[in-house]
């Protein structure tokens, strides 16, 4: 039954995408941004499905498993920085997309005030390539770590069907086979996950006894705040609000807002998007608390388990097939629009004189599966540090650029490629010395940037002044 549950979902999925092909006017601006002719309601929820991907249920529940209630942070400081950095730039990214009709992140980058970076539109291309293919294979990972529990199947029978799944929607109908199914993915996420909820509730014995039992954890765990110094809390808030205004430094969720149809229609995306935002990220906080009850910790467990091992311990096989389904589609949301986004960039970006046409991108989509698939195979990484590292990088690359673009400023090509090496470099660096133990490396990356910009400005103003 178990199974059984599984693969209808799954095959759900698959056909739900599929019907896309219908639909399709067969071009490579229908493959890319669906012609730009997406309904609200589609691209708030394929947006924050794509956002919030095998790292909420398996990265998020095992962060709050290990470290309790203020894991809450990282939620509050994610969503006001996604939120903040949306009223920035989306209105604006959606403008210039339209005007000067672009179908790609590079794009974007190279052309915002009509001019045409050559060199940097590469450089964003070759980037997006790299951090989006470790990322798309850290999806691949995450489902594998909830099927190899539940089925026993080796990894690479996990990774395998799900790179098959992804190319065969993907190759189908492109964007929009991926906004569709994306949407079909959300609704069964947030059913999973307050299923999980109430029958979690229900197994630890009611509300009451859910608190007493979280309280015997140890003296911290439903603290409000890490037990840390206030300075270092003040950090570890203000490290996760840089992540969330990393959001639109990722490409596979900033061409969901370039895709919707009515520039006027952008605050009922916001409702959908922010709506089940909220709902979803208070869900796996909530599911993490009562794994921790459900699966007191012991020598070696892998935190990241925590999810399907509670499914499978307090639900009917029926819905257990049900939240490795929706694990499944956590994963799917977020891998097909990291592909789709990178067979953007090798064929309109990285080489954007050659690879225009729809066979090409197709092409590169299969490409790019078989790389990420390679990745997944052979890296060990967990998914929490995979997706936080490529999140951190591309952040770190484009946001400042952008941030600088909404703002009505005109850096130059060379200005932009050193924004962006240095912000990638910031943050690696960070990394290196494991600063990132203090405050995630998103932030200084960003920062630094900005800073890049502000400091050529400076150069600029004072020798006209001379």
């Amino acid at each position: 039954m178990l199974l059984l549950s599984f693969i209808f979902c799954i095959l759900l999925f698959i056909v739900i995408g599929a019907l896309s092909v219908f639909k399709s006017q067969k071009t490579t601006e229908d493959y890319l941004v669906a012609n730009k002719n997406v309904s609200p309601w589609l691209a708030g929820l394929s947006a924050v499905a794509t956002n919030n991907s095998g790292f909420m249920f398996i990265g998020m529940i095992g962060l709050t498993y290990t470290t309790g209630l203020a894991s809450i942070w990282l939620m509050f400081g994610w969503i006001v920085g996604d939120l903040t950095v949306s009223l920035l730039t989306l209105k604006q990214i959606r403008r210039v997309s339209e005007n000067l009709n672009i179908h790609s992140f590079g794009g974007l980058i190279a052309r915002w005030h009509g001019q045409n970076y050559i060199w940097l539109r590469r450089l964003t291309g070759l980037l997006i390539v790299i951090f989006l293919g470790a990322y798309a294979a850290a999806q691949l990972k995450a489902a594998d770590k909830a099927t190899s529990i539940l089925f026993g199947w080796d990894s690479t029978i996990s990774i395998l069907l799900g790179a098959l799944i992804i190319l065969i929607y993907s190759i189908a109908g492109g964007i929009r086979a991926s906004i569709w199914t994306d949407a079909a993915q959300s609704i069964v996420m947030i059913i999973g996950m307050f299923l999980l909820v109430i029958f979690g509730i229900q197994a630890v014995g009611g509300i009451e006894p859910l608190f007493y039992e979280l309280e015997k954890v140890n003296h911290n765990y439903m603290a409000w705040f890490p037990d840390k110094s206030a300075f270092e809390v003040a950090m570890f808030i203000l490290g996760w609000l840089f992540g969330g205004i990393a959001v639109i430094g990722q490409p596979h969720i900033v061409i969901r807002f370039m895709a919707f149809k009515n520039p006027n229609h952008l605050n009922r995306v916001r409702f959908y998007y922010y709506s089940w935002f909220i709902l979803f990220y208070g869900a796996t906080i909530v599911v993490g608390l009562l794994t921790r009850i459900l699966l007191p910790e012991t020598a070696g467990f892998d935190a990241e388990l925590a999810l399907p091992l509670m499914a499978n311990s307090i639900l009917p096989d029926i819905l257990v097939g049900l939240i490795l389904a929706a694990i499944f589609a956590a994963t799917m949301s977020t891998a097909d629009s990291l592909v789709l986004s990178c067979s953007a960039s090798i064929t309109r970006d990285f080489l954007p004189n050659h690879l225009h046409s729809l066979k090409a991108t197709k092409l590169a989509t299969a490409f790019v599966v078989i790389v990420a698939t390679c990745i997944a195979l052979s890296d060990n990484q967990t998914v929490f540090q995979l997706v936080l590292l490529s999140w951190a990088l591309l952040a770190s690359a484009f946001v400042p650029l952008i941030l600088v673009y909404s703002l009505g400023q005109k850096p130059s090509e060379k200005l932009g490629i050193t924004m962006v090496i240095s912000g990638i470099s910031a943050s690696l660096i960070w990394r290196y010395f494991e600063l990132n133990t203090l405050i995630y490396e998103v932030m200084p990356g960003i920062i630094c940037g900005l800073l890049i910009f502000s400091l050529a400005k400076i150069v600029t103003r004072n020798d006209a002044t001379d």
